[in-house]
């Protein structure tokens, strides 16, 4: 099959399209012919060698992955050859012809394989943050980053939770964050005073999405307690702060929204805009818009 690997750590140039196996499933897992796969934050990252989950050069790449099932292996009973699913390939290894998966659930009816192929990493994520706040309702939640994919995942999951959302964004995508039903403010200098004009008394949790180095502001407005922010983009900070850095792998991932995640998407209350496709042979140009612009929801690659 053709797929992108990665031979030494660095700049999206690194990436190159291989030949490699056909992978085929073990017990609990299928294969599925990939349509889509999704680009990610944490994609990038392993890429630089700034994040590890182990694995040696070369490195495959892709997390988010959306296609037909066409092996199954043994123990796998609730899906057919053909069905439509989406989820996150095993080994880190979705722009590929082929993918492995584990967690996965069928697309909702209403969403295409480049619409599937964007969610799964940025649901999870979202989920296990707004889990890890006790975020429900009444909660007022403050989301640092809120219009990307990971932020736009929080603002409608904590919606239908029934918080309150407020959120941070360039001027750009105020607007944007309006529709999905947060209370927009601009980031940058003076934001925890627009965020205080909106909510006087601060907000009962919040969620760094951004890492942008506003832990303090964050927690000063959420009580003046560390406990009451969760970050997922700021390691160093996290450390600095006393705040909690979410992670999937050492705190337990929340792959089980995918298989729920269907009702809100069918019922018009869940939505991640795709900004932009690329093909497979362009995965390189992918990881250079993801890194280099400022992306409302995500950046697809479109395989077979």
């Amino acid at each position: 099959m053709k797929a992108a690997q990665f031979q030494q750590y660095g700049g999206p140039e690194v990436l190159q399209i291989v030949d490699l196996p056909d992978p085929h499933p073990g017990p609990g897992q299928v294969r599925i012919r990939v349509r889509a796969a999704g680009i990610s934050a944490s994609d990038t990252k392993i890429r630089r060698g700034e994040l590890s989950f182990g694995a040696t050069l070369p490195q495959t790449t892709g997390a988010d992955v959306a296609g037909v099932v066409d092996e199954i292996g043994d123990g796998v009973t609730d899906l057919a050859v053909g069905d439509r699913i989406f989820g996150i390939s095993d080994n880190q290894a979705a722009a590929a012809e082929f993918a492995l998966l584990t967690y996965r659930a069928p697309i909702p009816p209403s969403l295409g394989f480049a619409d599937a192929a964007g969610i799964p990493a940025a649901l999870e994520t979202a989920t296990r943050g707004l889990d890890q706040l006790h975020v429900t309702t009444g909660t007022t939640l403050f989301v640092n980053g809120a219009s990307g994919g990971v932020g736009t995942a929080t603002v409608q999951l904590a919606l239908a939770r029934g918080a309150r959302v407020i959120g941070s964004a360039g001027a750009r995508n105020s607007g944007f964050l309006s529709t999905l039903g947060a209370e927009p403010v601009v980031y940058g200098d003076g934001m925890t005073d627009r965020v205080r004009a909106l909510a006087s008394d601060g907000v009962d949790v919040a969620l760094d999405v951004a890492g942008n180095g506003v832990l303090p502001e964050l927690i000063a407005l959420a009580g003046g307690e560390a406990k009451n922010v969760i970050t997922v983009a700021d390691f160093a900070g996290a450390e600095a702060h006393g705040v909690h850095f979410s992670n999937g792998f050492a705190d337990g991932n929340a792959f089980h929204a995918l298989a729920t995640i269907g009702d809100l998407i069918e019922a018009g209350k869940f939505w991640l805009p795709v900004e932009r496709t690329f093909p497979l042979a362009d995965i390189a140009e992918a990881h250079h818009a993801a890194e280099t612009g400022h992306v409302r929801g995500r950046l697809v690659l479109i395989v077979n």
